[in-house]
């Protein structure tokens, strides 16, 4: 079967789908790779190390292929090329993009979601959103230090001590600790709350202090906190607003796939930080933790830099082409039988990521969007 590595059309994509030490893994399942000329080359991979690695390049690569591997989904005039009965694996934001899932469905192509592989210990190896929001995560704390014309670390010189920087954290999923791990690891004095109870253990054991609002817990399904009321939210920013006020930085992340991310900082709390205040918001692209954050862009509020996340872990291709790729070989090998594809629907993985199949849109929140009831 032949699995083709498109190029990315998204404006700012600059991961890719394989990177070519994992072409191998591909090939020895039976498949042929092949890579459409410049693929990776955002990613600083050059097609050189794609051909000794063992994949071909081919400019009609994505007309050829049995399944075609992206990060972002395949725009409507990639769709329009691909082959009857082709498979695509890439992130599919479903409830933005209906008309593509349409699309998807009208060529009867079978299309599986990266987000929407469940949250099971079986699938981990296959779980892209941790795996970029690792990245984003890392990132965010690194923009954070940039920004603040101070320094994170504790400093004890002959001239005097210069405390350090104090961080605060808002959201402990994978992207919040792994904040929390690198503001640390600067040396920064750093503070974190998440509304589910399960994640100050993980706070306290990056080194950080964990904020307790004595609020009741918000635990919801896969790993995710529950929405909350308006007047939860109302409380909540209220107790937060002197941990805000006091920080030198503060890092938001906290986001659920497929909504809205809950409004945490209101205008008003970034106002009352010092001079100099540094926010970083992670969710802004969903709508944004913090109020006034605007993605890709850095804006002022008071006396606080606000910057806003726009595709964060692409700004790191690397290390997030890497780590996608791994997730993109896991789910292919899961559905690779003999050197053929075959991907098997009584899988819950398998099952829970496909949105479209054979003509039909299998998602039932997605067919709901799409078609009606």
């Amino acid at each position: 079967m032949r699995i083709a590595v498109v190029r990315e059309t998204r404006e700012g994509e600059a991961r890719v789908a394989l990177v070519p030490e994992l072409v191998g893994k591909l090939t020895a399942l039976g498949h042929d790779v092949d890579i459409e000329p410049g693929a990776g080359r955002r990613a600083l991979i050059s097609d050189e190390e794609y051909l000794e690695a063992g994949a071909g390049v081919d400019p009609d690569a994505l007309a050829h292929a049995d399944l075609v591997v992206s990060v972002q989904p395949p725009n409507p005039e990639q769709v329009r090329r691909l082959r009857e009965g082709a498979l695509t694996v890439s992130f599919l934001p479903t409830t933005q993009e209906p008309g593509l899932v349409a699309d998807l469905r009208d060529v009867g192509a079978t299309a599986f979601a990266m987000e929407l592989v469940p949250r099971i210990s079986r699938a981990q190896s296959m779980d892209a959103l941790s795996s970029q929001a690792l990245v984003a995560g890392y990132r965010c704390a690194v923009v954070a230090a940039g920004m603040l014309r101070r320094f994170f670390p504790l400093n004890m010189t002959a001239a005097g001590t210069v405390p350090p920087a104090e961080v605060v954290v808002l959201g402990a999923g994978v992207a919040g600790l792994q904040a929390i791990a690198t503001a640390r690891r600067l040396g920064a004095v750093v503070k974190a709350y998440d509304v589910r109870p399960a994640a100050a253990e993980e706070i306290r054991s990056m080194g950080a202090q964990a904020i307790d609002l004595d609020l009741p817990a918000l635990e919801g399904a896969g790993g995710y906190a529950r929405e909350m009321t308006e007047d939860r939210a109302a409380l909540q920013m209220q107790l937060l607003a002197p941990y805000v006020a006091a920080a030198d930085a503060l890092i938001t992340t906290a986001a659920v796939p497929g909504r809205a991310a809950p409004l945490l900082v209101s205008a008003a709390m970034v106002e009352a930080m010092r001079p100099g205040s540094v926010v970083v918001d992670l969710a802004a692209e969903s709508g944004g933790n913090v109020e006034g954050a605007v993605a890709g862009e850095v804006v002022r509020i008071g006396n606080a830099q606000v910057w806003g996340g726009r595709n964060v872990a692409a700004q790191m291709p690397g290390p997030a082409s890497r780590l996608y790729a791994q997730n993109v070989v896991a789910l292919v090998t899961l559905m690779s039988v003999d050197g053929t594809l075959a991907p098997d629907l009584d899988d819950e993985i398998l099952a829970g990521c496909c949105v479209t199949r054979g003509g039909r849109i299998l998602h039932e929140p997605t067919r709901l969007l799409v078609e009606g009831a």
